[in-house]
This record gives C-alpha cells, sequence and structure tokens, in this order.
C-alpha cells in the first residue's frame, strides 16, 4: 500500500500535490468544497491565499484575495480597502458570504473572513 502511494506521488505533476496538500489541510472544517459552491447562496468556504490584487472599481480602491482549496478557487472582494492584516500570499482563511459570478469566477463580496493558524 505504501509503496502504491510513493508511485502514485512520484508520478504526480507539481499541480496535482498541491492540490491533494490543499484538500487534506481543509477537510474536516465543515467547509464547502470551491469547485461546488452554489452561487446566490449564504457559503462558507476556505483555502490558501494564493493572490492578492488591488483594483480600483469605479474609482474605488477594492483589495481582491484569491482562496484556493486544491479543487477550484473562490475570490474575495473586500470594497474600499487596500489591505487586511493577516490576510497574505500562503496564509489559510476561512470567507462567508453570498457567492456570486462574475465573468468567469467566483466571487464574494465584502466576506466576514477569519485567519486559520
Amino acid at each position: 500500500m505504501a509503496r502504491q502511494t510513493l508511485r502514485s506521488r512520484l508520478g504526480a505533476s507539481v499541480a496535482e500535490l498541491e492540490g491533494s496538500r490543499l484538500q487534506t489541510r481543509f477537510s474536516g472544517l465543515g467547509l464547502t468544497p470551491l469547485d461546488t459552491v452554489p452561487l446566490r447562496a449564504p457559503v462558507r468556504v476556505g483555502g490558501e491565499v494564493t493572490r492578492v490584487i488591488i483594483a480600483p472599481r469605479s474609482g474605488v480602491p477594492t483589495l481582491e484575495i484569491m482562496l484556493s482549496d486544491g479543487t477550484g478557487t473562490v475570490t474575495g472582494v473586500f470594497m474600499g480597502r487596500r489591505r487586511i492584516p493577516g490576510l497574505e500570499h500562503g496564509r489559510a482563511a476561512i470567507f462567508e458570504g453570498v457567492a456570486m459570478l462574475e465573468g468567469a469566477r467566483t466571487v464574494v463580496v465584502n466576506p466576514a473572513y477569519t485567519l486559520v493558524a
């Protein structure tokens, strides 16, 4: 069994190994997997911060934080913010809010957030 696991890990790509690591890290927290997030319904999702962008929307600075849990991604959009202490690249976080589709990406606007150790 251990030999088969090692063989499968050696044949896996870096992206597959990273996805597996993230799925293991966030299992058991009662979170919705990011590839199955329902739209226009309250959700509780989590993952590691993979991207932090400051992008203006209608002339207002907006902080966009992308989370990944190994199954997909979701972007938290914080209107009027340029920085949130603790929400940095590589940090684990949980977002709670209503998910919606914006273009081809899933977005939660002004989510409540919790930092995960």
